[in-house]
């Protein structure tokens, strides 16, 4: 068996908790078919009824798939996403989770970040992410700060925070594969200040020559500055307009067996990093609903919930 096969099983069996008899639908695109494709033979080789699905790539993450593959998604007890673009925040995953269907997706995934991520120990990232997550439930507001220039911070008042712990066993659940972290909406309005993504962002991978420098006013980002990556990331914010400014999620990586690898979906996980993400949040509890959801990471940041210190310089000051 090859490495990518272990790791679809684990995703399968471990992950996502299949049990005898749930059926397993896999809604892949073109530029996944090799991740899709094995995911659906583990499912056949681990006993499920299972389908595979596959549609052309959509252009950004957030979009909704289409309607008869949304719609296919509700009837499934396990449904697992490997896209290029991810189906994370769409009415089409809320809506499946709804009715209690267990969704896994993988946006952006690559067999290396497979092969690495899903053999990482998801019992302790579980905890770790927990045990995060009371701390952030708790909180009234957070502030993050950075030697690069970070200084941002937003209330927290009246939101819950949620654990994506790489272990999806009861109805409903959902989040990344592979996985690990602790996120939140932010109240929207509150966030004010700076932030300086100096790791990678959704959409254009990791930033290695410029870093992108975003001033944030009143929970709207206000002006993206920083060269070319810039440049790029202020024209697709610009194609969905309005709400696509919104300050969505404030996010803690817990996974210590990811790396930087200038792909979202493991970057955001790296433990030592935080997230600040900009569109949609109406699926974790905020208010916004926009066909884009973008994540930019901050190397070795100084993290404060209400006055207590809990990261300095991608550190945890707390036991976690």
């Amino acid at each position: 068996m090859t490495e990518l096969q272990k790791a679809c099983e684990i995703a399968i069996r471990d992950c996502m908790g299949a049990r005898k008899g749930e059926s397993v639908l896999v809604v892949c695109d073109t530029e996944k078919h090799e991740i899709g494709y094995e995911l659906y033979l583990a499912a056949i080789r681990l006993g499920h009824p299972a389908i595979y699905s596959e549609m052309e790539p959509l252009e950004v993450n957030g979009q909704e798939p289409p309607a008869a593959i949304a719609e296919l998604m509700k009837k499934f007890d396990v449904v697992l996403c490997p896209t290029h673009r991810s189906l994370t925040h769409t009415q089409a995953r809320r809506d499946a989770s709804a009715t209690g269907v267990r969704v896994a997706t993988f946006p952006g995934i690559t067999v290396d970040i497979m092969v690495r991520g899903l053999n990482a120990d998801y019992n302790r990232i579980s905890e770790r992410t927990l045990n995060l997550k009371a701390y952030m439930d708790k909180a009234k507001s957070a502030r993050v700060t950075s030697e690069k220039g970070t200084d941002i911070s937003f209330s927290l008042e009246g939101r819950d925070a949620y654990a994506s712990k790489g272990l999806f066993h009861k109805k409903g659940e959902s989040g990344n594969l592979p996985t690990g972290e602790a996120f939140i909406a932010p109240v929207e309005g509150t966030a004010n200040g700076v932030f300086v993504v100096d790791g990678s962002f959704a959409g254009l991978g990791l930033l290695q020559d410029a870093d992108i420098k975003l001033t944030v006013e009143k929970g709207f980002v206000t002006k993206i500055e920083g060269g070319e990556p810039a440049e790029k990331l202020s024209a697709i914010m610009a194609k969905v307009g309005g709400d696509a400014y919104n300050i969505a999620e404030f996010g803690i990586g817990t996974n210590d067996s990811a790396r930087l690898s200038g792909l979202i979906l493991e970057d955001e996980k790296v433990m030592g990093t935080i997230h600040i993400a900009v569109g949609d949040n109406i699926g974790f509890g905020g208010k916004v609903k926009v066909p884009l959801h973008l994540d930019g990471v901050v190397k070795e940041p100084d993290v404060w919930l209400d006055d207590k210190q809990i990261m300095k310089k991608g550190k945890f000051t707390i036991e976690v």
